[in-house]
């Protein structure tokens, strides 16, 4: 006799096979139709020669597109709110998607208690009772892999943070990359003139080590070994991993108190202090400094880095010190590309066009195409426009595919998957400045880090070949001196 029909069962399971091809359709309808309103937008802009009616009409175009792509991102979460983080960004996304997106950090649907009391359980090999003297139920953020929660082992005193991955989170990912990975192909083909492809490659490798915790665990006691063994006061504060307690699904460690980096001008009221002011201008200026000399020595000195400072990973703690979370997206450089992005950062501080122009196609293997007379310049300010956080005089938000940009007169053909690290990064490094209201050039900063990494590999001539010497008058330089 056959065993009875289980509907339910049938039910989640057909519902399981079917919803990644769900998830594909939603996207596809929405993409499309963000895409085609604003081909359809351009035509009815043409026609209208007032500059200032011309702008009030793309303002409310970015404004109708700004509220389908957070609907979009909100509706399917995963994936999409990663794709938020990189446009909700002040200085490259128009303003409009940016005051819808910027919300979107740390908003991922959380998942029960019950079904995440199962996961701990099952990856740590005993109860939460026996392993946690306190375990807060409500989560403090959810985000596109997990959420964390707040907790007390038992026999300590002090407070863990509790890093558990949401179920079946993988395989709806790798599904939504998929379907960018088209998209962006049809875009580098038709409108924007960069490799995306091989962006959203990157992408896809370096989201899929984030689903394995260990290697997040590794990463984390890494780097922070690193940033203490090599200043006498770390410039950002990485959290300790707890031992014994990680597995693929589940992390724990320590506890960091303080706000998130977006809450910072509402702490900055609260206290009493003027946001225009001095104290919260040198606040701003030392949180800045401090994330930015971490990167450089990350990037250019070790080469293996985080890769993922959006503000939901950036916390402020007492006396205006940077925490630095979630080491799920990092990245180890090869020797070759982190020596040419040296070179590169060199020829940014310097405005030197020509060692620019080397540095991108011979030592980082950046395939351009030249369609201007005055190439290498063109390739400057595309360095600039790329690997640098500078915004030009006068310019508040940078638009790299308008015309007339650097990226149309020298187009990009192939770009290495593995510098698109980088290149995030420093983007959200501009994004973080724009927003503390601070422009300053991480190129000029990152200057002495980087005659030194070139110099112990050997590859230094001239004014670059003793950075040591110069290192006691560049100290005396002003830190803020572009602001």
């Amino acid at each position: 006799m056959l065993p009875p029909l289980d509907l339910r069962d049938v039910s989640e399971k057909l519902s399981s096979h079917l919803r990644p091809w769900h998830r594909s359709f939603q996207f596809w309808v929405r993409a499309i139709d963000i895409y085609t309103g604003y081909k359809a937008f351009q035509v009815r802009a043409s026609f209208e020669k007032d500059v200032q009616k011309q702008e009030a009409m793309w303002e409310r175009q970015h404004e109708l597109a700004a509220d389908k792509i957070y609907a979009m991102c909100t509706d399917l979460g995963g994936f999409f709110l990663k794709i938020a983080q990189i446009l909700g960004k002040p200085d490259l996304a128009p303003a409009a998607w940016v005051r819808k997106l910027v919300t979107l950090c740390d908003q991922a649907p959380a998942t029960p208690f019950h079904t995440v009391k199962i996961v701990l359980e099952k990856e740590l090999g005993q109860s939460v009772d026996d392993m946690f003297e306190r375990f807060d139920m409500e989560p403090l953020g959810s985000a596109s892999i997990g959420q964390v929660h707040k907790a007390r082992l038992r026999g300590d005193k002090n407070d863990v943070v509790v890093k558990v991955q949401h179920p079946g989170v993988q395989d709806l990912m790798m599904t939504d990359i998929h379907n960018l990975q088209a998209f962006a192909l049809y875009m580098q083909k038709t409108d924007i003139k960069f490799d995306l492809y091989s962006v959203t490659k990157e992408m896809e490798k370096q989201i899929g080590y984030e689903f394995d915790f260990i290697r997040e665990a590794g990463a984390m006691e890494r780097i922070r070994k690193f940033l203490y063994e090599n200043n006498k006061r770390t410039p950002v504060l990485v959290p300790r991993v707890i031992p014994d307690m990680v597995s693929r699904r589940v992390l724990v460690m320590e506890y960091i108190d303080g706000i998130p980096i977006l809450n910072l001008g509402d702490e900055i009221a609260k206290r009493g202090i003027n946001p225009g002011g001095k104290a919260a201008a040198a606040a701003k200026q030392k949180i800045l400094k401090s994330l930015t000399l971490a990167y450089g020595q990350m990037i250019l000195k070790s080469g293996f880095f985080h890769a993922d400072p959006h503000p939901g990973n950036i916390l402020i703690c007492k006396g205006s010190e940077v925490a630095l979370l979630d080491y799920g997206q990092v990245k180890d450089l090869p020797e070759q590309l982190r020596l040419g992005y040296a070179s590169l950062v060199l020829a940014i501080a310097d405005s030197d066009p020509t060692r620019a122009s080397e540095s991108y196609r011979w030592e980082l293997g950046i395939d351009t195409l030249s369609k201007c007379e005055n190439e290498q310049q063109e390739m400057l300010r595309l360095a600039e426009t790329m690997f640098d956080t500078k915004l030009p005089p006068g310019v508040v938000m940078l638009q790299p595919f308008s015309e007339g940009s650097s990226i149309k007169k020298i187009a990009v053909k192939a770009f290495p998957e593995e510098l698109f690290s980088v290149l995030r990064t420093v983007h959200l490094l501009r994004g973080l400045s724009v927003g503390l209201g601070i422009n300053y050039s991480c190129a000029e900063q990152w200057r002495t880090i980087a005659e030194e990494a070139l110099y112990h590999a050997g590859r230094s001539k001239g004014k670059d070949a003793n950075p040591r010497a110069r290192r006691r008058g560049l100290i005396k330089r002003l830190f803020w001196r572009d602001k």
